[in-house]
């Protein structure tokens, strides 16, 4: 256990003389904005496992040097969400980040395996997954907790080199390597923007347009409040309450309280904040993009194009051994074809730049010509 500034500097001089170290997080996130951290592991190779003290570490800068080292490839497993607390906590932007689930979709097994599956898939090991839900701010640490969080890096390096070694071809690795770049920017992990997280609200889609502003508002309203608070956004304004509050248009105080679901304690907080967000929303004159859950429409010709794209993508996977989830999916696909078929106004889509439209090529010159 690193829980003393001089070996945690120690701890990092080794590891950034190696040419690779894998990393996760522990962490707990109930009552709070924030994520809580606390736990991170190191490991630098599978018998040199560290266990990094946040709680008794006020200082992460010697971590934050680090990840952002450009010479030291960071493993994670399921990158997104360890890079956005480790950037929030060290204050630095993590550089050459290599995700094993990402990976793997590139080697033909799925991009949405779990760690222990992919352990067991790659090394034919079996982890316990005993402390799931743990609480890692208690100290000390129990020995079950310890083994479990250990095991999370132990063996990343190994699959990391299994990965890399299973991949068809040197195409292919440029995907993956263009890919992992991605994880380079903040934008690729740090979530919706606060002017997008309406996006996220179960059947937001349902809202005719003047709803949408209204809720982007609500929604943008909410986000500086349990920001502020540091505490979950449920816990100010559940969101089927702020759905409902879209869709009615209210801006009494008495209606908030009796037709919305608001209780009496928030609407007193709240009401006047939640009153100049809805009248806010409902004098915008900006366009509200739409949630990409809403329902697509398809022309004939539409689901023709969608159709000979669905192979495509299911052979062409099949051939180049990737997982066909990772060049895109259901709805990205359906407004690809719509824009193709100038059925919907333009947009870029993921699929119309980089590898996957190198991927997509034949497919675009096939559509072009009818």
């Amino acid at each position: 256990m690193i829980a003393t500034q001089t070996a945690l500097q120690e701890l990092i001089e080794r590891a950034r003389g190696t040419d690779a170290v894998a990393l996760d997080t522990e962490f707990v996130w109930e009552r709070t904005y924030y994520p809580r951290l606390g736990l991170i592991q190191l490991a630098l190779s599978d018998e040199e496992c560290f266990l990094i003290d946040p709680l008794a570490l006020p200082d992460l800068s010697a971590l934050g040097e680090l990840l952002a080292d450009p010479s030291v490839v960071k493993i994670f497993h399921d990158a997104p969400q360890d890079l956005a607390i480790l950037s929030r906590t060290t204050g630095s932007i993590p550089k050459n980040i290599f995700d094993t689930r990402l990976a793997a979709g590139f080697t033909g097994l799925s991009a949405t395996l779990s760690l222990s599956n992919l352990i067991k898939i790659l090394l034919d090991i079996d982890l316990k997954k005993t402390e799931t839900r743990t609480n890692w701010l208690k100290r000390p640490l129990a020995a079950e907790q310890i083994d479990y969080a250990l095991d999370d890096v132990r063996y990343l390096r190994a699959v990391r080199i299994l990965l890399l070694s299973s991949i068809i071809g040197p195409e292919i690795k440029s995907w993956l390597q263009e890919e992992l770049e991605l994880l380079d920017a903040p934008a690729a992990y740090m979530g919706h923007m606060d002017d997008e997280r309406y996006l996220k609200i179960k059947d937001a889609s349902s809202l005719p347009p003047q709803g949408l502003a209204v809720l982007r508002e609500l929604a943008l309203w909410r986000e500086e409040e349990a920001r502020t608070l540091n505490r979950p956004r449920g816990h100010i304004v559940p969101d089927n309450v702020l759905l409902n509050i879209a869709r009615k248009r209210l801006r009494n105080t008495d209606e908030l309280r009796t037709e919305t679901g608001l209780s009496p304690r928030a609407t007193e907080r709240y009401g006047d904040k939640i009153a100049a967000a809805v009248q806010k929303g409902m004098d915008s004159q900006k366009s509200v993009p739409l949630p990409i859950n809403r329902s697509i429409k398809l022309t004939k010709k539409d689901k023709e194009a969608l159709a000979r794209l669905n192979q495509l993508v299911l052979l062409k996977s099949e051939v180049q051994g990737i997982d066909p989830a990772i060049v895109g999916n259901g709805s990205e696909f359906k407004l690809l074809v719509k824009i193709l078929n100038k059925s919907c106004e333009s947009k870029m889509l993921r699929q119309m730049e980089g590898w996957r439209k190198t991927f997509l090529k034949d497919f675009f010159r096939q559509t072009s010509l009818r």
